[in-house]
């Protein structure tokens, strides 16, 4: 059995959490492919995306306080089989109708192992210790936004859209056979009481009521938008508008989530030395920094790729420094309810991020001025919110 404090057991959370960016970004070439086999238009190809974001959303809510009842190992060996069975069907179904159900269900499994991979850091660490366990995950799991859609190009170029989806099945296959043989249950004591939705609502209840976990949740919803609109709109307008190729795209989109990869490793070299509160300070100052130069680059008119990709990463590196911290200072509070606060976090986060997906994807086609918008607009939000509530944010105990 893996045990705490191993670089074995960090990289397994990574893995388990990275099936949320491999889900989303290794189909990512594949989507104009998709509309032309499905002969299905852009905004339909678009709801893949949206409703595999609802789904998760949805799948969140759920997870953490069941965990949090029936134990961590459970239910994530159930979620990873839901997700695996989801991805099956994907890879064989000729229909966008069906494809854009099926994503809903591929969701609904995949949000699992997000959920329960933070409740299960929360189960081990506290505070600082957690926001920097978290960014060595998230240096990890960094790496997975960067190779998956140049995997994912080489599979749309080799075999077509249809084998993104086949990998995913073997994934979701290795990685709940890991947890079967090495992962050990880490709740330590149950959720008291009967389980019913009267209990479930009281859990979230109570923490819906703690100031510091609201004001670390706006932070990351803010982020969540920028970062969602970003990558479903991404392959529209890399591919679309600028005319990569879906290698190039591939390529692009690799460099610039390596910003995140970057901004993660740091996070985890000064967060012990700096606390949350400031780590989290300076990720959303780049964050802003790299939206306002992406809209300000689109807004002259004269828009090159290279910069927008270039203030991505930026914006990327900036949420590798915040993302973690933030993550660490909502579920601080809650070393009891920690999968409960963690299915919150989730759904708060990815049902405004698949809303602002959906809604950007309605004025995509023409122009990076959707998205450029978007993520300048989020990028100066979350540095607002981390501006003004600094005292509702001291949990860095």
């Amino acid at each position: 059995m893996l045990r705490p404090n191993t670089f074995a057991l960090t990289a397994l959370l990574a893995l388990l959490t990275g099936l949320g960016p491999l889900s989303m970004d290794m189909y990512l070439p594949s989507l104009p492919d998709i509309g032309r086999a499905l002969h299905a238009s852009t905004a339909q190809v678009q709801l893949t995306m949206s409703f595999y974001l609802a789904g998760f959303a949805v799948g969140q809510i759920l997870y953490g306080p069941i965990s949090d009842r029936f134990g961590r190992k459970p239910v994530l060996l159930a979620a990873l089989t839901l997700f695996g069975l989801g991805s099956a069907v994907c890879s064989v179904t000729e229909s966008i109708h069906h494809l854009i159900a099926l994503r809903l269900v591929q969701a609904l499994g995949g949000a699992g192992s997000v959920v329960l991979g933070q409740a299960i850091v929360r189960d081990l660490y506290t505070g600082v210790r957690a926001g920097r366990e978290l960014s060595v995950m998230g240096s990890i799991m960094g790496v997975a936004p960067i190779i998956a859609p140049l995997i994912g190009g080489a599979l749309q170029t080799a075999f077509g859209w249809h084998s993104s989806f086949v990998v995913l099945m073997a994934f979701a296959l290795i990685a709940g056979s890991t947890v079967a043989r090495f992962l050990p249950e880490t709740l330590r004591q149950k959720a008291p009481g009967p389980f019913s939705l009267r209990s479930i609502a009281a859990l979230y209840g109570s923490v819906l009521a703690h100031r510091g976990f609201i004001a670390h949740l706006g932070i990351l919803v803010a982020t969540y938008v920028g970062l969602l609109v970003w990558v479903s709109g991404s392959s529209i307008v890399l591919q679309g508008v600028y005319g990569l190729t879906p290698m190039l795209f591939g390529i692009a989109f690799a460099c610039g989530s390596a910003g995140f990869l970057v901004g993660a490793n740091i996070a985890a070299r000064i967060v012990m030395r700096l606390g949350l509160h400031h780590t989290i300070g300076i990720g959303t100052a780049a964050m802003a920094t790299g939206g306002l130069i992406m809209a300000a680059d689109v807004a002259l008119g004269d828009s090159h790729v290279v910069v927008l990709v270039g203030s991505m990463t930026i914006y990327l590196a900036g949420m590798g420094l915040a993302l973690p911290q933030a993550m660490a200072g909502a579920l601080t509070p809650f070393p009891d309810r920690a999968g409960t606060a963690a299915s919150l976090m989730g759904f708060t986060q990815l049902s405004c991020a698949a809303i602002g997906a959906a809604v950007t994807g309605l004025y995509l086609g023409h122009s990076a001025w959707p998205v450029a918008g978007v993520v300048a607009t989020m990028g100066c939000l979350s540095f607002t919110i981390w501006a003004l509530t600094r005292t509702a944010r001291a949990v860095e105990r």
